[in-house]
C-alpha cells in the first residue's frame, strides 16, 4: 500500500518560514521571513486533511486550488503544484507575501478550526512560484495567435495587470497607462520592501513586457492624454486606478508642517529605500522619521506599513493611535505583532482631537482617550469620548494613515457620463466590470473602494474574460 502523504497535522506542528530578530530587521527593508526549504515545505503541506469541503479554497477570493498544490508540494511534484497555482492566480508568490491568510484562508482551515493549526499555506504558496522562478518555469505569455483586437488599461496596479496578462495570454493588444514610473501600482510604491521585495513585482513587470504587453509610464490620464483619446485608440478600455485620495483630517493645528500623508511618505522611503532614487521630499525631512518621534494615526495595514518603516528610518520613538482597541484593529494581527517586536508602541482607545505646534511646525498630537459604547450600523462598538482625559503626545513627524477614497474621474478626465458611486468608485456590473459607457470596463479598488491586492487580482481576471467574451461574440457575428 502507497505511503499516505497528507493528513499528518496529528503528528507535525504547524510551523513558519524562520523570522529574522528584531534587532536585525529593524536595519534594513528587506523582507523578515527566510524562505522554506524544500523537506521543510514538504512536511508542512502534508499536513493538510484534504477535506471533502476545502473552506481555504472557497474564502480565497480566487478560489486557488488549495489542497492540490498543498498535496502536489506534499509528493515533491513542484511544477505541476505551481502549474496549479499559476492557473486562478496571476500573482501567487505576491499574495504569499501579503495577503492576509489569517483572515481568509488559513483563518478558515478545518485543522486550525479542530484546533491543531493552521496550514501555513501562504509561506508554501511563496516557496512555490519562487522556485518556480529560481527553476525557469515561469516564461513570458506567448499566444498560440495574435488578434487584431487591442485594449487599454488606465492602472499598472494588480487589477489591471491582472488583466493585462489574461488578454495578452489570448493574444490581444494591450497598452497600459500609469502616472508613476515603474508599474505595479501600490505593489511597487505602497508596500514597503520588507513585506514584498521590490524585486518580485519588477520581474513581473518584466515578464509582462516580455509577452508584449505595451507600458506607458509617467502618463497622467486627464493632462497628458485624455481618456477620449484612449478609447479611440483601442477597442476597449479598463480603468483600474485604485483609489489614491488620501482621508484627511480638518482640526485645529493641521495646517502645521511636519504633518503628512501616509501615501506620499511610503512612496517615498520606497524609492529612495528600495530603488536608490533620489527624493527630494526625503533628503530635506519631510518624508524622512530619523531622528524624530514619530506619531502615525490610524490602524489599518497602511498605518502598519507607516509604523514599521519609520523605525526603520531611524526614528527615536514610533507610537500609533487608534480609537478602539487591539481587538477590533481592522490591520492584520500578525503586523501589529511584527511592529511591537521591532518597538513601536500603541496607544489604544486613543483619538486625535487637534496638533500643537512650535513656530508653525508640528509639535505634539492632541489625544482625547476613549472607551468603546454601543456597537454602530456595521455592528462595531462606538468609540466614545472619556471626557477630561485629553493628553498631548510629543511627535515631531505626523503621519495621517486615514485610509483612502478615489479621486474625482469625471471631473479630472472631463467625462461627465462616468457612472459614479455617492461614494465616487466608479459603477460597474459585479462579475465583469462592465460600465454603461460602451466597450469601458472598472476593476479593482476604483469600484469596490479600498481593499485588497487579491480582489483586485479577481476582478482584473473576471474582465478579462468579460472582454474577451465580448470580441469573440462580435467576431462571430461578423462570420456570419
Amino acid at each position: 500500500m502507497a505511503k499516505q502523504p497528507m493528513l499528518k497535522f496529528v503528528k507535525i506542528d504547524r510551523d513558519m518560514p524562520e523570522k529574522r530578530t528584531a534587532e536585525t530587521r529593524r536595519e534594513d527593508f528587506d523582507e523578515i521571513y527566510a524562505e522554506f526549504a524544500a523537506a521543510k515545505a514538504e512536511e508542512q503541506a502534508s499536513r493538510c486533511s484534504q477535506c471533502g469541503v476545502p473552506y481555504c479554497q472557497s474564502h480565497c477570493p480566487l478560489h486557488n486550488n488549495i489542497p492540490d498544490w498543498l498535496r502536489l508540494t506534499a509528493t515533491g511534484r513542484l511544477e505541476e503544484a505551481y502549474a496549479t497555482s499559476q492557473a486562478t492566480n496571476t500573482f501567487p508568490e505576491i499574495c504569499g507575501r501579503i495577503c492576509p491568510q489569517d483572515r481568509l484562508c488559513e483563518g478558515n482551515c478545518v485543522i486550525e478550526q479542530s484546533g491543531h493549526g493552521t496550514v501555513t499555506i501562504g509561506a508554501v504558496e511563496k516557496y512555490i512560484t519562487d522556485t518556480a522562478w529560481e527553476r525557469g518555469w515561469v516564461k513570458p505569455n506567448a499566444p498560440l495567435a495574435e488578434r487584431a483586437e487591442s485594449v487599454g488599461i488606465i492602472g499598472a496596479g494588480p487589477g489591471g495587470l491582472a488583466a493585462a496578462d489574461m488578454l495578452r495570454k489570448a493574444g490581444v493588444q494591450v497598452t497600459v497607462y500609469d502616472r508613476y514610473d515603474r508599474a505595479g501600482g501600490l505593489l511597487t510604491y505602497g508596500i514597503p520592501g520588507f513585506k514584498l521585495e521590490k524585486d518580485v513585482v519588477m520581474r513581473r513587470n518584466q515578464l509582462l513586457a516580455d509577452g508584449g504587453v505595451t507600458f506607458v509610464m509617467n502618463c497622467n490620464v486627464g493632462q497628458d492624454i485624455s481618456f477620449e483619446e484612449i478609447r479611440a485608440k483601442h477597442d476597449a478600455v479598463i480603468i483600474a486606478t485604485g483609489v489614491y485620495k488620501s482621508r484627511d483630517l480638518a482640526m485645529p493645528g493641521s495646517g502645521a508642517t511636519g504633518i503628512v500623508k501616509a501615501i506620499d511618505f511610503l512612496t517615498a522611503s520606497n524609492k529612495v529605500a528600495n530603488f536608490g532614487d533620489t527624493v527630494a521630499e526625503y533628503e530635506d525631512g519631510t518624508y524622512n522619521a530619523n531622528g524624530k518621534k514619530v506619531v502615525v494615526i490610524g490602524g489599518g495595514d497602511t498605518a502598519m506599513d507607516c509604523v514599521r518603516t519609520s523605525i526603520r528610518q531611524g526614528a527615536t520613538s514610533v507610537k500609533c493611535l487608534y480609537r478602539r482597541d487591539r481587538a477590533n484593529m481592522p490591520g492584520s494581527q500578525r503586523e501589529v505583532q511584527n511592529a511591537e517586536e521591532e518597538g513601536v508602541v500603541f496607544e489604544w482607545l486613543s483619538a486625535p482631537k487637534g496638533f500643537t505646534d512650535t513656530k508653525g511646525k508640528v509639535a505634539g498630537v492632541m489625544v482625547q482617550k476613549m472607551r468603546l459604547g454601543q456597537p454602530d450600523a456595521s455592528g462595531r462598538q462606538a468609540p466614545e469620548i472619556i471626557e477630561g482625559a485629553d493628553y498631548v503626545e510629543e511627535a515631531d513627524l505626523v503621519i495621517k494613515a486615514l485610509g483612502f477614497e478615489p479621486e474625482e474621474l469625471p471631473t479630472l478626465w472631463d467625462q461627465p457620463n462616468l457612472p459614479v458611486t455617492r461614494w465616487g468608485t466608479v459603477k460597474a456590473e459585479f462579475k465583469t466590470g462592465a460600465t454603461n459607457l460602451d466597450g469601458v470596463y472598472a476593476v479593482g479598488d476604483i469600484v469596490r473602494g479600498a481593499s485588497l491586492v487579491v480582489w483586485a487580482i479577481k476582478d482584473g481576471r473576471d474582465c478579462a474574460e468579460a472582454i474577451l467574451e465580448r470580441f469573440n461574440t462580435k467576431a462571430a457575428v461578423a462570420a456570419e
